[in-house]
This record gives structure tokens, C-alpha cells and sequence, in this order.
């Protein structure tokens, strides 16, 4: 949950940075029934399979979006893993299908989030890393959290001294 209280509930997609490389980022509605907004505010919901693509009537589709039925919903419930809409201005859809045309790039959801209640997905375009990338990201990441351990450490040493 973010600071502030803008964003009630969020579900990451915490993979994804480390898979691809993120290019440009976009904002987009979610087009949800009822009971799925339901358990989404419940906290059931996972991205971390999801992508998006744009259908042959120029509209952007959420794939593979994991919702949990709503457990006091009734036999009128929604199907778990359905394809959801997402809005979208028209630039922002014609860029997406420009980079899903585009060998090596994909449109991967980073994070879904109730901003005033609403529905909210935060979607990439993104290309994917290769395995020497990921290496190198994780050694660096290593090399600064070392780095910090040992101003820490430096610091709280020359505090001691005083």
C-alpha cells in the first residue's frame, strides 16, 4: 500500500523487473464486474502470468489475470481467470499495438491498485532480458546493499567514538 491513502489495495508483479527491461509505462482502467472488484478489494488477485494484448477491434486485453471468486458471491459469480478490458486513450492504445508488432517486446502489467475506487493497472512495454542482464542486475544490487551495510557500519562506528 502506498503512503498518503490515495491506494487502497495493490498486487505486484514483482517478477517482471527482474525479467524484462521497462521501457515506458502507461496507466489504464480495468473493466470489472462486480464481484470481481469485490474480491479485489479482498485482496484475492494475482498478475505475476498476466499480459496484455490488443484485440482486432483496437482493444486492449488483460490476459491470464488471476481474480479469486468472491466467496459470499453466489452462483452468479465471475470466472477467475477471464479476459478483462482495459481503457485506454487512443495514442496510448495505437503505441502499445505499434510495440506489440515489434519483434522482442511484450506489454506486461506492473501493478494493480484501487485509486479512488477504481480499478487501476500499471502496464509496461517491455523487452526481455537475457540472462547475462539479469546476472549483472543482481550483482549490482548485491555490490549496493553491501555498499550501504558498510557506511551503516562506518557510521555507527564513528558515532561510538564521540
Amino acid at each position: 500500500m502506498a503512503s498518503g491513502g490515495t491506494y487502497s489495495r495493490e498486487v505486484l508483479n514483482r517478477e517482471a523487473r527482474h525479467r524484462y527491461e521497462i521501457l515506458q509505462h502507461f496507466e489504464a482502467g480495468i473493466v470489472l464486474q462486480g464481484t470481481e472488484i469485490k474480491s479485489f478489494r479482498g485482496g484475492d488477485a494475482q498478475i505475476a502470468d498476466a499480459f496484455v494484448r490488443i484485440g482486432d477491434g483496437h482493444r486492449p486485453i488483460l490476459i491470464n489475470a488471476h481474480i479469486d471468486e468472491y466467496h459470499h458471491g453466489t452462483d452468479a459469480n465471475h470466472v477467475p481467470k477471464r479476459q478483462r478490458y482495459l481503457l485506454l486513450h487512443r495514442k496510448e492504445i495505437e503505441r502499445l499495438r505499434s510495440a506489440q508488432d515489434r519483434e522482442g517486446m511484450s506489454i506486461i502489467p506492473l501493478r494493480m491498485y484501487l485509486k479512488k475506487g477504481l480499478a487501476k493497472l500499471d502496464i509496461a512495454i517491455c523487452k526481455g532480458k537475457r540472462a547475462y542482464d539479469k546476472r549483472r542486475a543482481l550483482k549490482q544490487r548485491v555490490e549496493k546493499r553491501e555498499i550501504q551495510r558498510a557506511l551503516v557500519a562506518r557510521q555507527r562506528g564513528l558515532s561510538g567514538r564521540r
